[in-house]
């Protein structure tokens, strides 16, 4: 076995690459579809479940389980960032950086740079439909 790899010519991956792209597309069409129907499915299950009082239940078809799970937002950030700073709170929020905002304020203050930050830069491939 020889140690050179075959180049395969660009034009032949770019279509092969597009053809996997729309059978994806459909694929994601029909899986959409599909949690649409389990979602029907769930909303029934869960009428009825409310409706006879019961968190769950034992089936032939499988054990049906309610469970309730609190989710908290604000419609206040500006009011809500005072709340965290005043009850050295920060944990409050996910430790996550917003990329956009994170971009901007280095941009607009390029000697201030936060102790720990790392950053990764990512080259990506984009195909498009061939133009007629």
């Amino acid at each position: 076995m020889s140690d050179e790899q075959e180049v395969i010519p660009l034009d032949k991956l770019a279509r092969v690459y597009r053809k996997i792209y729309v059978k994806a597309q459909a694929l994601a069409r029909e899986l959409e579809a599909l949690e649409d129907k389990k979602d029907l499915i769930k909303n029934a299950m869960k009428d009825q479940m409310r409706e006879l009082g019961l968190e769950s239940v034992r089936t032939e078809g499988g054990t049906i389980l309610l469970s309730k799970k609190k989710r908290y937002y604000t419609d206040d950030w500006d009011s809500f960032k005072t709340f965290m700073l005043d009850n050295d709170a920060l944990d409050l929020v996910e430790k996550r950086i917003s990329q956009s905002n994170m971009a901007m304020f280095l941009e607009d203050n390029p000697g201030k740079v936060p102790a720990g930050l790392n950053s990764i830069t990512e080259v990506s491939v984009t195909v498009r439909k061939p133009t007629k």
